[in-house]
């Protein structure tokens, strides 16, 4: 009988040293989440897409070296192309608009911001984290809101926060109208870059765009200071964030996190690319008072 019992507690202390030594299922698929072969960013259109991959190469650069992995940019044709691969995990990062970053977060919870760009000071722009949506008009055209009623106005694009969100929300409780109701005709465009080039060349009255973006026509020396009349400014946005996918792995998270915001120097064409003074760090609180918003509007009547 102690002959048995003996067996009997070897036997069980093998199983258990077995299962000490065994990785856990939840162990096993952490690491084989790190085991990527690459890291894909999308981006999403604000300006045209040779623009965008030139202004990136510091950033890849950096990235792939951290990370010890090739690094790419998905080439996009939409905001909402954008959005799309980021919650299907056809792209590991994406550098969204903040409401491009809500509409993703309200389909897949576990996408997570992580930075933002501080932006240097402008004539449209206050220095700091945050931008705002802009009215523009040519002078000739109208000097006031009320000028622009039942002219055309042009948007960006429907997942814009600049170029559409706010406007819809924020320009509509100023005049006490929808933007259908309150303009002629309205279209989207699709970028920012696009919404100006109309104005520029009078194929529209009025444009909702990013201040930011209008400040770097200005800085290209595209636009001068009074070649438009800034007719309404929204409320501060805060600046867009880079997000993770839902399933990028904890440690390859920190190894992009560390490059992107330590030691930023070497980031500087980058940077300067943006007009931006530097990379800091964001969560999900920044962007939380725009889902409230975005909440607000789909419950509206």
């Amino acid at each position: 009988m102690r002959a048995v019992n003996g067996v009997i507690t070897v036997l069980t202390a093998l199983m258990f040293n077995a299962c000490l030594a065994a990785p856990s299922p939840t162990a096993s698929a952490s690491t084989a989440l790190c085991t990527q072969q690459s890291l894909r960013i999308a981006v999403i259109p604000k300006k045209s897409m040779d623009a965008l991959l030139d202004e990136q190469k510091p950033l890849i650069e950096r990235l792939s070296s951290a990370t010890g992995i090739p690094v790419e940019i998905v080439p996009s044709s939409s905001y909402e192309s954008v959005i799309d691969a980021i919650v299907s995990g056809g792209v590991d990062i994406a550098w969204l608009g903040p409401a491009s970053y809500i509409l993703a977060y309200r389909r897949d919870p576990r996408i997570e911001p992580f930075a933002s760009l501080t932006i240097n000071h402008g004539f449209f722009t206050p220095a700091g984290h945050h931008y705002q949506a802009l009215l523009l008009a040519r002078p000739e055209v109208a000097t006031d809101i009320n000028g622009l009623r039942g002219k055309t106005v042009v948007l960006t694009d429907p997942a814009s926060t600049s170029g559409s969100l706010v406007p819809n929300t924020e320009f509509s409780r100023v005049t006490g109208l929808p933007l259908a109701q309150f303009f002629g005709s309205i279209a989207y465009s699709g970028s920012h870059d696009r919404s100006l080039d109309a104005l520029i060349n009078h194929k529209v009255d009025a444009a909702f765009v990013s201040s930011v973006r209008a400040d770097e026509y200005l800085a290209d020396g595209l636009i001068q200071r009074d070649t438009f009349k800034v007719l309404w400014r929204s409320e501060p946005i805060y600046y867009d964030p880079f997000v993770f996918s839902g399933s990028v792995c904890g440690p390859l998270k920190e190894r992009v996190r560390a490059a992107m915001l330590n030691d930023q120097q070497g980031l500087s064409g980058f940077l300067d690319s943006q007009k931006a003074s530097g990379i800091v760090p964001v969560s999900h609180a920044e962007y939380a008072p725009l889902l409230r918003m975005m909440q607000d509007q789909t419950a509206a009547p």
